[in-house]
């Protein structure tokens, strides 16, 4: 409805009251006229608001395909744009039966990150998420996500602006964001279609890479799905390490291509590539006494990451019964020094140089079989090449081995809202044992959520 049409329904809805007119004082009057005045005001100020959401979600739309088969099922980008903000909980419980004890979780001759951990055994609160979203203007939309730890910690996930009105595909980013490297990267891990990350993203990202920085997306205008994107950051997290200093400690670029195959099936793959710095980065590794050593690194980390998607869905009706498989591999080399025992907890501390080159792959197929029911098969590998260790040989276990994992899972999904999990594992990480791992999650969505990438 226009403005001038607003303007005549109010003076209609004041002018059939002839009474309150005849009786009125000049005080009156004048009262009568500011409200409509100040209700005018508010309804001109309501509609650009939505004229400027409408323009936000309308751009949003264009930056990504439309899947054949849904990633997961969730509101549209212009049903959450209809909020001004637009606010979602998402809250996540587990219960794990771990054979070994999470305090010695680990991988022979592959540093990962001190915080890499399958999570206590027992039943317990997982990761929860408060997110707020919104246009900001017609120019602009925000988001946030405040990631709530099971051990009372709070965090800031994601806080980035979006530049919402630039023409031919252009999105900036700014803020902290899950990078748009490889393809699990960017999706939060109650998307995932798994309890937790393949063993090449605890390896090689600490379990999620995150940049502070700014991205650019381009979306070229082509019948095939084809996105460029590019990134600069502080480089705070793994395999980076926060640094006192003003150059940028992070890069990245990466391509995208997609499309469908007939109306049945649709595609994604890409390459990435990530250049990070560190100073002091903490890590462990298993040492010779059997036990997890804390180390630390100095000196420039180089990934390469190549990712693939395939979805069926029957005449591309997601509905009733889908198909996903996809497959990510790692490959990374890490130059620089190496502490060993950098806490002193043994008192033998030591510093050398450190080199190596090593890989790591997952592939996972995920059926839905029926309405609201999946079944999910995982595998994946990491392969430790021929670390150098200098004289930290003597102090760290060093027998070649390909730490591996085999996963399944069933779930149900009664609503769009809910989900509930039964997950088991067969991890081989360390030489010589295997790990049970048994889990049962639940995932409780509160609010308006948005649809998850493809």
């Amino acid at each position: 409805m226009s403005r001038q049409l607003w303007a005549s329904a109010l003076l209609a809805s004041v002018l059939v009251v002839p009474s309150i007119a005849a009786a009125a004082s000049d005080a009156e009057l004048a009262e009568i006229r500011e409200q409509i005045k100040q209700m005018k005001e508010s309804y001109e100020t309501r509609i650009r608001a939505l004229e400027d959401r409408l323009k936000a979600a309308e751009t949003a739309a264009t930056s990504a395909p439309a899947p054949v088969a849904a990633q997961a099922p969730g509101p549209s980008a212009s049903t959450l744009a209809a909020f001004n903000p637009g606010i979602a909980v998402v809250l996540q419980g587990n219960y794990q039966s771990l054979k070994q004890d999470p305090a010695q979780y680990g991988f022979n001759n592959i540093q990962i990150g001190e915080e890499v951990t399958p999570g206590r055994r027992g039943l317990g609160l997982a990761e929860s998420e408060i997110n707020f979203f919104a246009s900001v203007d017609h120019l602009f939309a925000g988001n946030l996500t405040v990631s709530l730890a099971p051990d009372n910690s709070v965090s800031v996930e994601e806080a980035y602006g979006l530049v919402t009105a630039l023409p031919y595909g252009v999105v900036p980013k700014f803020g902290r964001f899950f990078s748009g490297v490889g393809y699990m990267n960017e999706q939060h891990q109650h998307a995932w279609d798994f309890q937790d990350a393949p063993l090449a993203y605890q390896a090689f990202f600490g379990g999620q890479f995150t940049q502070d920085g700014a991205q650019v997306k381009w979306i070229a205008p082509t019948d095939t799905f084809l996105e460029f994107g590019a990134e600069i950051g502080n480089g705070d997290a793994f395999p980076g390490s926060p640094r006192n200093s003003n150059s940028a400690g992070a890069w990245s670029a990466f391509v995208h291509a997609g499309g469908d195959i007939g109306a049945s099936s649709s595609w994604r793959a890409g390459v990435s590539y990530l250049d990070t710095r560190a100073v002091d980065r903490i890590g462990k590794l298993p040492d010779t006494t059997g036990n997890i050593a804390q180390t630390s690194f100095a000196g420039k980390t180089h990934t390469a990451i190549a990712d693939f998607v395939w979805k069926y869905a029957p005449d591309g009706n997601a509905t009733r019964t889908n198909f996903k498989v996809q497959g990510e591999y790692f490959w990374q080399r890490a130059r620089g020094d190496m502490t060993y025992d950098s806490d002193g907890a043994p008192g033998l501390t030591n510093t050398d140089a450190y080199s190596a080159n090593q890989s790591g792959w997952y592939l996972q197929g995920v059926w839905q079989f029926m309405p609201m029911w999946r079944v999910g098969l995982r595998y994946d590998r990491l392969s430790q090449g021929t670390p150098e260790y200098g004289t930290n040989t003597a102090f760290l276990a060093t027998d070649p081995f390909s730490p591996q994992r085999a996963t399944m899972m069933v779930d149900w999904t009664p609503s769009e809202f809910s989900r509930f999990r039964i997950q088991y594992a067969q991890s081989k990480t360390r030489p010589d044992f295997t790990d049970n791992q048994f889990f049962l999650q639940y995932i409780l969505t509160l609010g308006a959520h948005g649809a998850h990438k493809f």
